[in-house]
């Protein structure tokens, strides 16, 4: 009996560690917001994380603000249905319901519900405090500590606007990839840093080409945003970036198809 039951408690750690490390897509789309817009979901929303699963994207992008109360919580704005996220309490936001019914996800719920499968990444935004640099860095302090508290480390990529923020993560967990969004930093500063890489705009990129190459040769990540047409789509694929960021994730795998 206690070798039957030694063997299944094994036989579940094993399951564990594959579930976490193996499984993942490597195929460059990057749902923006979740897989939202094809099949009219709200952005942000758990059924738009399902959305990019099911579709089988490599990742699925969502926005993380902190409520007055300290509570991480999953939106693209500042606001959640007319309530300032950082100025109300959890329970406040929890009086509105996004347009398919669900209410406003916590950051928990979407990592739990995102650590279900074992094929698409979590790509974790956190967004820059308005009220105080300070905050921006509480906040990717506490992004962090969520994901090893729920032992997600395997499934999230960080990625934020925040500088300071960015430094922070890091800070928090050296081994985190956290990627640059702003775009004001080259990839030789992002690698002193000790950033994994830029998310930089595509529009940005086409000005500075020259960026994407150099963060390849310094061993950095290459993505870019918000890329919803098929000419910028091909553009950077023939340049080897390591992903692409669209709200039409649907156009991206027929062109990589």
């Amino acid at each position: 009996m206690l070798r039957s039951l030694t063997a299944s408690i094994l036989m579940f750690f094993v399951s564990s560690i594959v579930l976490a490390q193996d499984s993942f897509v490597k195929n460059k789309v990057i749902a923006h917001r979740g897989a939202w817009k094809a099949q009219n979901h709200p952005q942000n929303s758990i059924a738009s994380l399902r959305e990019a699963i099911a579709l089988g994207c490599e990742g699925t992008e969502f926005d993380v603000w902190m409520t007055s109360d300290d509570v991480l919580v999953v939106n693209h704005d500042a606001d959640f249905e007319g309530l300032e996220i950082e100025h109300s309490t959890y329970q406040e936001l929890l009086k509105k319901n996004l347009p398919n019914g669900e209410k406003i996800p916590t950051l928990e719920e979407y990592l739990r519900e995102g650590m279900k499968q074992n094929k698409t990444k979590l790509i974790l935004e956190f967004k820059p405090s308005g009220i105080s640099v300070e905050r921006s860095e509480k906040i990717g302090e506490l992004v962090v500590k969520m994901v090893h508290q729920l032992k997600a480390q395997k499934w999230v990529d960080y990625i934020t606007f925040s500088y300071e923020g960015g430094l922070k993560a890091i800070e928090t967990d050296p081994n985190a990839n956290v990627a640059y969004l702003t775009g004001d930093k080259t990839p030789a500063e992002l690698k002193e840093a000790g950033f994994f890489g830029f998310d930089y705009n595509i529009r940005l990129l086409k000005l500075r080409s020259n960026w994407i190459k150099e963060a390849q040769e310094l061993g950095l990540s290459t993505n870019a945003w918000t890329v919803n047409n098929e000419s910028d789509m091909k553009w950077l694929l023939e340049r080897g970036v390591d992903f692409i960021t669209t709200d039409e994730p649907e156009m991206l795998f027929k062109i990589i198809n």
